[in-house]
């Protein structure tokens, strides 16, 4: 006798173990099938099975994804993808409540009226479908299974004040997101879930929620089917949602079918509204949280004995109507309106000219619309898929990859890849049809790494926009009241929690500026635990590192290697400067004590090293009396004095008091007294930083680059500047005062009464062109008078080519050279104007002109040249001007204009010139004497 299949309606609200009974019934038959509502729920069923029963017995069939052992025993599916006829001891269908659902309700009213086990079959559900299950299943037992925890109304509440473990309901993406990303700046972060999502993505966002990286979800209704998550609060942002044809508010038993999710297993859960969301109805509340709604009156129906005869009779019979008191005809579904618009198509319509042909058109019209971009898109892809697969019994396998290559790319935002995972569900489903494709393992393992990729991006775009990780992981475990873990990497990066807050600057914490208001003294508590030992740690460090470590800027700061550790400060002395160390206070006073010790030291090293002359100076026990005073005023003037502001005491110093003073390097020059060492690019870079803490100045002047004779004397800067940094000011530029007291050892050789002209060793000195030398002249108090003259050429040269004259002979010798140096040309110039000779022969002589061209010829015009006539022009009384070798002797000759062309100015002198006279002033006076007298 064949046993009665025994068929139970196990009802009740959310969080009464349906689901997990259904299981346990189904592994205790050898055979079973459960019917799911959702993709998501039918993997997590799935996984759940297989971790009992293991991966060999059990598959996994929806619309995207097919697992099939050869062994099955249990079949995971969702309610469309179940297998028929396969003859199972046992099958489920979990929320059987949806037969009402206006877009999917046909298809579990078919199962509830046509599936059944062979020896068990359970609906699951709520408790409004009792009454139809027992009009349409007289046969049916039911169970009422209660709640295992308390559901509690607590109206409304801001987000900011949302507790931890709560999920946000929103009703659109947009709104979604805007939560989300509120979420994140005010609670470090939440996860998403959403109905579009794929399986892996879901997966992994609800990892995120359930190990604590985030304490908040944010999800769409697809919460409320089944999936179990630990939560204790849920708000509904909206009461309202769009259901594919209309703005609707939403019933009490599909608020309260989300609400459930709330208070998993036995611990009581809460739900509210958040947001723009009006407040719940006292009735709807007390309906939601007694689980007392309205029954359900009407199922939707569709017809499942279909006419394939041809495409009209097709549609006819998927129109047909019912006469059942609780059953109604379901209102156009997607695939039947792709099915009337392929059916408007001649060449379609001509394609279906039997039953096997259009059974195949309404397999393919039954694709669901993945990407939703529009009615008339997806009706021609379903076209050329239908051309595909009636000429050639497949879809081209190169085609195919095509559309997938377009879509296996993971750059792009949130929106992209979810478009494209939207995409590669529609090659999924395709793949998984059986003979569509040729090599159908291959094409479904391909989809399915291409929608694993894509959902893992979406997973790291998701994590990225919408979390926080450093703000949730620190106030998860503050609230937990656990050690935080700190570290400080090699680069000073200060991490907690593996986290990055910020970084250590020298002995100073720079909190990373991205953190929020209310994190901020979070984070730099959490962060004081790690820096602490590393302060010390940096402070031993610091102190036993070499000084080429450490050095100074030119506004005052010390460094240690990129770091500012402290600033110079003026002390009693110029030259014995304090410091001020830069260390934060929580480092303590035995950090700050070391590094300031560490950096006095280094700059007490540094002034002894790079003034040992002058501190040599200071401490000469042998200088007494009027030296004594002098070296004192060379000591606080850093080891450069201006002659003019000492020209007194310059002159009270007897030989032997300026030899004491020359021993420690000391050069009386005619503009400035310095010691020569002292003007190297360290020295001078120190000694202007000292100056400027001297004169408190707020901006330090630079020291100018090392190597350049002249300068452009600087705007703006304190008077002193330029004599610290070693120039002297002259005109619009600045000499460096050891290149100009060479330039007047020069200057005092020439007759600065009578005229001269610049040499080429003058020239050379100032790196100057002539036009600027004038310029300099001018400002060290000379005159100078421009004029032009005919250029006088060099000889020509008799011997060799063009090419063997030397380059470095000048081509013109100046009228003023010393008598030393011989001149080609007479003292005076000829009245006729000399022959040019070149210097250079040219490649091609021209021909020479007829005789009578020659006469007729007019003469060449003279080249001239400009020079300039350099007399002193400042007062005789003053040191400062410089004398000739015989300026106090009336030149001699006449002083009118020169007959001819003019010639430059010339040396008169009534007796040869003496021998140069050993300078007193030069360190090497006494040997040169010897040799002398020798």
């Amino acid at each position: 006798m064949t046993q009665v299949s025994r068929i139970t309606a196990v009802l009740g609200p959310t969080n009464t173990g349906k689901t997990h009974y259904a299981i346990e019934r189904m592994l205790g038959h050898r055979t079973g099938v459960i019917g799911l509502p959702l993709r998501l729920l039918a993997r997590e069923v799935y996984d759940k099975i297989v971790s009992l029963r293991g991966p060999s017995v059990v598959a996994l069939v929806t619309g995207e994804e097919r697992i099939v052992p050869d062994r099955t025993q249990y079949w995971v599916c969702t309610v469309e993808a179940m297998p028929d006829g396969i003859g199972c001891d046992f099958l489920a269908i979990d929320e059987i409540q949806l037969c009402a659902d206006l877009e999917r309700g046909h298809v579990f009213t078919d199962r509830l009226l046509n599936a059944r086990g062979l020896h068990e079959t359970l609906f699951l559900g709520s408790d409004t479908m009792r009454s139809a299950i027992a009009a349409l299943e007289p046969r049916a037992q039911f169970v009422r299974r209660d709640r295992f925890s308390e559901l509690t109304y607590t109206g409304a509440k801001k987000i900011s004040r949302m507790q931890p473990r709560s999920a946000i309901v929103g009703f659109s993406v947009d709104n979604v997101y805007a939560i989300a990303e509120l979420l994140r700046r005010q609670k470090g972060g939440a996860a998403v879930v959403m109905g579009a999502l794929s399986p892996r993505t879901r997966n992994a966002q609800v990892e995120l929620y359930q190990n604590g990286d985030v304490d908040f979800l944010v999800a769409t209704d697809a919460i409320g089917m089944g999936l179990n998550l630990d939560i204790n609060h849920v708000a509904f942002s909206s009461l309202s949602k769009f259901d594919g044809r209309r703005m609707r508010p939403l019933q009490p038993n599909e608020l309260a079918q989300i609400a459930g999710r709330a208070g998993r297993h036995m611990n009581n859960g809460t739900f509210g509204v958040t947001g723009e969301a009006p407040t719940l109805h006292d009735e709807v509340a007390k309906a939601i949280t007694d689980a007392h709604f309205t029954p359900v009156r009407k199922l939707q129906w569709r017809n499942t004995r279909l006419q394939f005869g041809t495409v009209n009779a097709l549609i006819r019979s998927l129109e047909d109507q019912t006469n059942g008191e609780w059953l109604t005809r379901v209102r156009e579904s997607d695939d039947l309106g792709a099915l009337k618009a392929l059916s408007a198509d001649a060449e379609v319509l001509a394609r279906a000219s039997d039953a096997k042909s259009v059974k195949l058109l309404w397999d393919v019209c039954r694709i669901p619309d993945f990407r939703g971009i529009s009615h008339a898109e997806h009706s021609a892809l379903l076209g050329q898929l239908f051309s595909f697969l009636h000429e050639t019994g497949q879809v081209p396998a190169d085609w195919f990859a095509r559309q997938i290559k377009r879509i296996d790319r993971t750059e792009g935002d949130i929106d992209t890849l979810s478009k494209r995972l939207a995409f590669i569900r529609t090659w999924t489903y395709v793949a998984q049809r059986k003979g569509w494709i040729f090599d159908e393992s291959h094409w479904r393992g391909e989809t399915r790494a291409v929608e694993d990729r894509l959902s893992d991006a979406l997973h790291d775009r998701l994590t990225q926009r919408f979390v926080d990780r450093r703000t949730s992981v620190l106030l998860r475990r503050l609230k937990q009241k656990e050690a935080l873990v700190a570290n400080v990497d090699d680069k000073g990066e200060v991490t907690v929690e593996g986290q990055f807050v910020g970084r250590i600057e020298g002995f100073r914490f720079r909190q990373d500026t991205s953190s929020s208001p209310d994190e901020a003294k979070t984070l730099r508590t959490a962060s004081l635990q790690a820096l602490t030992p590393e302060f010390h740690l940096r402070a031993d460090r610091f102190y036993n590192a070499p000084d080429t470590e450490i050095d100074f800027t030119e506004q005052g700061g010390l460094m240690w290697g990129e770091h500012a550790v402290g600033k110079l400060v003026a002390g009693a002395d110029a030259l014995k400067p304090t410091v001020a160390a830069f260390v934060d206070e929580e480092a303590g006073p035995d950090v700050a004590q070391k590094v300031q010790r560490r950096l006095q030291h280094f700059i007490d090293r540094k002034i002894a090293t790079l003034f040992e002359p002058l501190l040599g100076l200071s401490r000469d026990e042998a200088l007494t009396g009027l030296a004594r005073g002098f070296a004192f005023r060379i000591v606080e003037s850093l080891g450069v004095l201006t002659r003019d502001s000492v020209a007194d005491e310059v002159k009270t110093l007897d030989q032997d008091a300026r030899g004491l003073l020359r021993k420690h390097g000391i050069r009386f020059g005619q503009y400035t007294i310095f010691m020569p060492l002292l003007l190297k690019p360290a020295p001078t870079r120190l000694r202007l930083v000292l100056w400027s803490l001297a004169q408190n100045l707020q901006e330090f002047p630079e020291s100018p680059p090392p190597g350049l004779v002249t300068i452009p004397v600087p705007s703006g800067t304190p008077d002193g500047h330029l004599t610290m940094a070693g120039y002297r000011a002259a005109g619009d530029r600045a000499i460096r005062i050891d290149m100009l007291e060479r330039l007047a050892d020069l200057l005092r050789n020439q007759n600065s009464r009578g005229g001269f002209e610049a040499n080429p060793d003058m020239l050379s000195i100032t790196g100057m062109t002539l036009e600027q030398f004038s310029n300099l002249l001018a400002g060290l108090g000379y005159k100078f008078e421009r004029g032009e003259r005919t250029k006088i050429k060099a000889a020509p040269v008799q011997a060799g080519t063009p090419d063997e004259i030397p380059s470095d002979v000048p081509p013109e010798v100046p009228l003023d050279a010393p008598p030393e140096t011989p001149i080609d040309t007479p003292p005076e110039a000829p009245d006729t104007p000399p022959q040019e000779v070149p210097v250079e022969t040219p490649a091609e002589t021209p021909p020479a002109p007829p005789p009578e061209m020659a006469e007729t010829a007019e003469p060449t015009e003279p080249e001239l040249e400009v020079f300039y006539t350099f007399t002193w022009g400042g007062n005789r009384k003053q040191n400062a001007r410089p004398q000739g070798n015989n300026a106090r002797t009336k030149p001699q000759g006449k002083r009118g204009k020169p007959k001819g062309k003019p010639e430059g100015a010339k040396n008169f002198q009534a007796r040869p010139p003496k021998k140069d006279k050993i300078d007193p002033d030069n360190p090497f006076a006494a040997a040169l004497m010897g040799l002398k007298k020798g």
